[in-house]
């Protein structure tokens, strides 16, 4: 089994020279065989080795037993050894996922590369586990050889090979008393899927796990050719193929706040991009909304709407990320940011209303039609201020002045809309 091991983990790169490899114990057959293999091999490889062990105080005096276990174990053979513990309490995931979860925390808050004891048979229930529950080519990449600073160096031996190993050396170890139980659907797929599987090849779980290596790398290589430094426009993500498109998406969905985008969070992100609505939107996880703008994808901004503000005249005030000024005219000039007008009482600033209409050069129209027009995105319209007095809309900010408003001479009032978060942020 030793020269499996190290043949893998060479070909995987596991392990540099120098490094630290902490191996997590359990106590378990197969933890105590990585752990004894590892200290048989570790001048070959020239590495220090230490282990872990996590009390996760859930069967009483039974996780005491495995503490002490493997506080002996590596005592007799001079093995440093950290040792963890918490009272688990079940999450919204189950018991199971949250003592998972807080040995995985105690694992990472060590100094090394952390070595688990997942064999080619944990592999294959983990492929099985996934098609059980629905997966695409990622789930049936199964466990990775590595992930950060986590190795798994055993995916290539089996639990046979592994019980071999202990019989050699004559090593003992303990048995959890949890894996006897069918209460999770793991231990049901060990105890009755993979017994009815091996009796049809008796190598099904050394050869399931070969299959998720080999499916991994495709994966791998797929991921890299669906990679884009800013995600694709709509136009380039409706022309990728499936298998690219899917992944890219995830990838902007990862980026977009959604740690773990699920088949559905893609399916959703895709019907975004096929939309025949270009400010389409959908609900992600998380309270995330994201946007077709046109023809890129965005996470829509929780800016709210603006509130209505009076224009002291004359006078400045910021709305936003604008600086608003009312002047005397010394001239009549109307731009997208600057309306020379006559207004009739209190100056005031607000989102645009259902029925807000505008007269330009083209000829009159609602701004619902005009922010359409000018593709200016969903997310973005009610934060467009609106310039009004008592007989309606003066103009609105990046469109213009209403030609029904706009002063005709002087006297009149200049309102002037500046950007200024630059300024603040240089500030």
């Amino acid at each position: 089994m030793q020269n499996k091991l190290l043949k893998f983990i060479r070909e995987q790169g596991l392990v540099s020279p120098g490094d630290r490899v902490i191996c997590a114990v359990s106590g378990g057959a197969d933890s105590v065989a990585l752990l004894f293999a590892l200290y048989l091999l570790k001048d070959k490889i020239n590495i220090q080795l230490e282990a872990a062990h996590f009390n996760h105080h859930l069967r009483g005096e039974e996780s005491q037993r495995d503490e002490n276990f493997v506080r002996d174990l590596c005592t007799r053979y001079d093995i440093p050894l950290h040792v963890g513990g918490a009272q688990v309490q079940p999450g919204k995931k189950g018991l199971e996922a949250a003592a998972r979860d807080a040995r995985y925390a105690f694992l990472q808050s060590l100094d090394g590369k952390i070595a688990t004891a997942h064999t080619a048979d944990d592999n294959a229930e983990t492929v099985l586990l996934h098609l059980i529950r629905g997966t695409g080519l990622k789930g049936l990449g199964g466990i990775a050889p590595q992930r950060g600073k986590l190795i798994r160096p055993m995916l290539c031996v089996t639990r046979q090979e592994v019980e071999d190993f202990l019989t050699e050396w004559s090593l003992p170890h303990v048995e959890d008393s949890s894996n006897d139980s069918d209460a999770f659907l793991r231990n049901r797929i060990r105890h009755h899927v993979m017994p009815l599987l091996r009796e049809e090849n008796p190598k099904i779980g050394e050869n399931l796990s070969k299959m998720a290596l080999r499916l991994r790398l495709d994966e791998e290589y797929l991921a890299r050719q669906s990679t884009f430094e800013t995600p694709p426009d709509v136009r380039i993500l409706r022309t990728l193929p499936p298998a690219l498109r899917s992944r890219a998406l995830e990838a902007f969905l990862k980026q977009s706040g959604i740690p773990e985008p699920e088949d559905a969070h893609i399916s959703q992100a895709e019907a975004l991009v096929f939309s025949e609505n270009p400010s389409a939107k959908a609900a992600f996880p998380g309270g995330i909304t994201i946007s077709r703008t046109y023809d890129s994808l965005a996470v829509i901004s929780n800016t709210a709407g603006l509130g209505e503000t009076t224009l002291p005249c004359p006078g400045r005030i910021e709305v936003g990320d604008l600086r608003v000024t009312c002047e005397p005219a010394k001239e009549i000039r109307n731009t997208p940011d600057t309306f020379t007008v006559c207004p009739s009482g209190t100056l005031t600033l607000r989102s645009r209303k259902p029925g807000d209409a505008i007269r330009l050069p083209g000829g009159s129209k609602s701004l619902k039609k005009l922010f359409i027009d000018r593709k200016i995105p969903a997310s973005q319209r009610d934060t467009i201020p609106v310039l009004c007095d008592g007989m309606g809309i003066l103009g609105v900010y990046s469109i213009g002045v209403n030609l029904d408003r706009a002063a005709a001479s002087l006297p009149a009032v200049t309102v002037r809309f500046e950007k200024i978060q630059g300024e603040k942020q240089n500030g």
